[in-house]
């Protein structure tokens, strides 16, 4: 688990000037804030409370916490604004130490109270200053700035309700369902795995242009890349399934030293959620049978590893990955689709080197995250963490079928550590080329 956030990314933020009108920034503030109540909508209020692990965190502190960054970043300053509740302050502070004090994380599912009809009474109370100070125009850039970051902020929360939400579930015997009719298999056949051979050299990366963006995109920088190809799909589940069945998980010359200890000490023998002597798996949309054709999900980067190992390949680094895939359009399988779960390409689907680049799944790098040269983190609470993460983790790209469509560009980078399988992280492979 990367930090006291589960998903450190939010701690990556992009310093203001800030380029959107405030008119706009209050209708897409609505919109963002509208989908995060959307998502817990289905949840009982015992759902909301539950955590089902130190690394994630119960849904109604998800809805909180990010109330919490527009009350104490945004509107504090503000004078004459009443905070709703002082307490709040400790509760629902994630990992900002420059702020103060912060509840113990993996406690979180203690905190019955407030409930979540108090969380909301909270939200609705934020929101109406928020949007009262975005219409006034009492807001200036640097503030409008942090009201553009908290937004981006809370859509990475939106996705770790979805996440944390189906770890939750999946320990309820009774297999329950989230979303009625989500993840419904599709597809019969993935086209065969081709590779497709990338533009090699001098490149760049990093973020470009104007618009928002996270502190760790940048700077844009040169990197060299050796003649190399991307496969031009993901990995299926039934690919996955052949390495199994090959005895892949008992196979240590396949592994990374702390992958091989991380497949003893947890007895894996196939992805999270998957129940091998049944053939099924465990989605939001309730236990279903294994759909051969769909991308494999929920594998660690060990896993990914060994996988790629096996099939004679390696994964990508980030600089390849993010070189091949930016000068193709962010389009896929987002949350905003309502499936939770990837799917398969259809089997006539053209294989351009595109295919399942954006969405489904997060991929896996070959990359530790670390800074990019001439990273310098910025000043102050908003930019606290950033460089902290910079240890221990793996890169992955590209979103998920829990991401926004709106929250994902070719330069984001996203991390966590490499046991980490809770998150809709799956496999595309590159090869060498001679």
């Amino acid at each position: 688990m990367p930090s006291e956030d589960p998903n450190p990314a939010d701690a990556s933020c992009d310093e203001p000037p800030h380029e959107t009108s405030a008119a706009d920034l209050a209708a897409r503030y609505q919109q963002v804030r509208g989908l995060s109540g959307a998502l817990c909508a289905p949840l009982s209020p015992e759902d909301a409370t539950a955590q089902s692990m130190p690394d994630a965190s119960p849904a109604k502190w998800h809805l909180a916490h990010t109330t919490w960054f527009f009350e104490t970043f945004v509107l504090e300053p503000l004078a004459g604004y009443r905070v709703f509740e002082p307490g709040y302050r400790v509760l629902f502070n994630s990992y900002y130490n420059t702020v103060g004090e912060q509840y113990h994380r993996p406690d979180r599912g203690l905190v019955t109270r407030p409930g979540l009809d108090e969380v909301f009474r909270y939200r609705a109370h934020v929101d109406a200053a928020v949007s009262e100070a975005l219409e006034s125009g009492a807001l200036g850039e640097q503030a409008l700035g942090v009201v553009e970051l908290g937004l981006h902020h809370e859509q990475q929360h939106q996705e770790l309700i979805v996440t944390d939400l189906k770890h939750l579930l999946s320990h309820n015997p009774l297999r329950p369902v989230y979303w009625e009719g989500a993840a419904a298999p599709e597809g019969e056949a993935p086209p065969p795995l081709r590779y497709q051979e990338a533009r090699s050299g001098q490149r760049e990366i990093g973020f470009e242009g104007s618009g928002f963006h996270f502190d760790n995109e940048e700077p844009r920088h040169a990197v060299t890349l050796h003649p190399y190809a991307l496969a031009g799909r993901l990995v299926s589940v039934d690919e996955y399934r052949a390495f199994i069945d090959d005895g892949g998980y008992a196979r240590p010359e396949l592994w990374l030293s702390d992958g091989w200890a991380a497949v003893q000490s947890a007895g894996w023998r196939a992805p999270a959620y998957w129940d091998l002597d049944e053939g099924t798996l465990f989605t939001l949309g309730g236990q279903r049978a294994l759909h051969g054709p769909e991308p494999v999900t929920h594998v660690s980067f060990y896993e990914a590893d060994a996988y790629a190992r096996w099939a004679g390949a390696r994964l990508p680094t980030e600089a390849e990955w993010e070189a091949y895939a930016a000068v193709h359009p962010v389009k896929g399988n987002f949350v905003e689709n309502q499936r939770f779960h990837p799917v398969a390409l259809e089997a006539g689907a053209a294989l351009d080197g595109a295919a399942q680049l954006y969405g489904d799944v997060w991929e896996w790098t070959a990359s530790s995250y670390a800074p990019y040269p001439g990273f310098r983190a910025p000043e102050g609470a908003l930019g606290e963490y950033n460089g902290k993460f910079m240890c221990n983790q793996m890169v992955l790209r590209g979103g998920s079928c829990a991401t926004s469509n709106a929250h994902v560009r070719p330069s984001y980078r996203n991390f966590f550590y490499p046991d980490a399988r809770w998150q809709f992280s799956g496999i595309r492979l590159a090869r060498d080329l001679d």
